[in-house]
């Protein structure tokens, strides 16, 4: 349940509907290819070295401190670039809704007043930060699940808005490829229960069913909403902001009862989108902070409130990031969809780059630190090494490449989608060199 209530996220259904129906075959790939060689990775790092820093103390003890501060950084700036992708989602799904003319400086505004309104959440109480993750968690459940079924409901009465043949079903390096990194990007986060691994009874046992079962739970999940989405929305009107509500609106149109249940599900949405926020960017701020007081990033963000013992240096941090990045691309982006991809695939982009971290600190240790006890061993010795991390790090890279350069496999790319991206990551990637600079200059001043 922790790693479902931290890894299912509704941000990325309309992106993997978008898909067509070959987003099935896509789901199994990325489950038997990535999920299974990703979960056996975590298992063996958690129960060989169960610390609670996680992907942190994993790769400090790989490659050092400085790599770990790197992550860290990585880690925390990626809440505030994640952030404006979300609210803009918030605010389309709101948009289709309650107002179908809503111009995209109010979707902005909008999005800007729960940037701050999530900060303040984060600043107040910790407890109110986990009362709104573990409600958050249950909604998108429910959300996911009403709507696969309501899918089921569609096809019976009225048949499927989309072709289900076996031709459409195959999957297809085209038009697709867009959207297959929103895939990967959906099934990361397996590592954050590792990381718990004292508290676990038997983690040699228990992680590889937890994660694995989880796993396949997550893909059952995002497969049932996409059924749901593709049941009664064509492809070619699936909305990567709007396509859920939109969905939900043909389904949910029959009767004043059937409306009820439409708000309803759509209250649900709106608050999981905000239970996201809140849940990453208390967690995220409080590792700055932990990291801002050891001298690894800027003092500002260690600041602890002395009332509620928040991190409101980080918090506040990660608002002002947010906030600069919703009004700078704003400007670069024509509609609601095209500034919510732009800034997501801008974010995931950062998002992924720990993971080659990971994989690659996980195979350096197999060298490092032979003799250390493994509890877990991914199983296949050398060979199994090295092919379980090559695969990984294939994934995360073809995740990176086609987040930027969406319509590679066709052969064309879009420099005016691609720069802003590349610029962004660029900048983010700098600017984490700048503070590791002077986590250097205190570590010399400190001997």
């Amino acid at each position: 349940m922790f790693t479902l209530c931290a890894v299912v996220i509704l941000d990325t259904l309309a992106a993997s509907a978008a898909i067509g129906p070959s987003a099935f075959a896509w789901w199994g790939i990325m489950l038997i290819g990535f999920v299974l060689p990703y979960s056996l990775v975590v298992t063996e790092l958690g129960t060989t070295w169960p610390a609670e820093g996680g992907i942190y103390d994993w790769i400090k003890r790989a490659f050092g401190q400085r790599m770990a501060a790197r992550t860290s950084f990585l880690y925390w700036i990626n809440v505030g670039l994640w952030m404006p992708s979300v609210y803009i989602l918030f605010a389309g799904t709101f948009a289709s809704l309650y107002w179908p003319k809503m111009s995209l400086f109010w979707q902005i505004t909008l999005c800007l007043a729960l940037t701050w309104l999530t900060v303040g959440f984060c600043n107040v109480s910790a407890t109110v930060c986990l009362k709104i993750a573990r409600w958050g968690a249950w909604a998108k459940i429910a959300v996911i699940i009403v709507l696969g079924l309501a899918g089921l409901h569609y096809l019976a009465k009225n048949g499927l808005a989309n072709h289900f043949q076996p031709a459409s079903l195959i999957p297809h390096l085209d038009e697709s490829s867009r959207f297959l990194p929103a895939i990967i990007y959906s099934l990361l986060g397996l590592e954050l229960v590792a990381s718990m691994g004292k508290m676990i009874k038997k983690p040699e046992r228990t992680l590889p069913l937890a994660m694995l079962t989880s796993a396949l739970c997550i893909s059952l999940l995002y497969l049932f909403g996409t059924f749901g989405l593709l049941a009664a929305l064509p492809i070619k009107e699936i909305n990567l902001v709007s396509g859920i509500i939109d969905a939900m609106k043909i389904i949910f149109s029959e009767s004043e009862f059937s409306r009820g249940i439409l708000h309803v599900l759509c209250a649900l949405t709106l608050f999981s989108f905000i239970s996201n926020m809140v849940t990453w960017t208390s967690g995220s701020s409080r590792t700055a902070a932990e990291a801002a007081l050891s001298g690894e990033l800027p003092a500002c963000l260690g600041i602890i409130s002395y009332r509620y013992q928040t991190p409101v240096g980080a918090n506040m941090a990660t608002g002002i990031i947010a906030t600069l990045i919703i009004v700078c691309y704003s400007q670069l982006a024509s509609d609601n969809s095209d500034l919510f991809w732009i800034i997501f695939s801008f974010s995931s982009c950062i998002f992924l780059l720990p993971y080659l971290f990971l994989f690659s600190g996980w195979f350096w240790l197999r060298y490092k630190s032979p003799h250390v006890h493994r509890p877990y061993r991914v199983p296949g010795g050398v060979v199994g090494q090295w092919l379980v991390a090559g695969v990984c790090l294939l994934f995360i890279v073809q995740g990176i490449v086609l987040f930027i350069f969406p319509d590679l496999f066709k052969g064309e790319i879009d420099g005016g989608y691609s720069t802003p991206i590349i610029a962004g990551v660029i900048a983010t990637l700098v600017a984490g060199e700048v503070i590791m600079l002077q986590y250097d200059r205190r570590s010399q001043s400190n001997i």
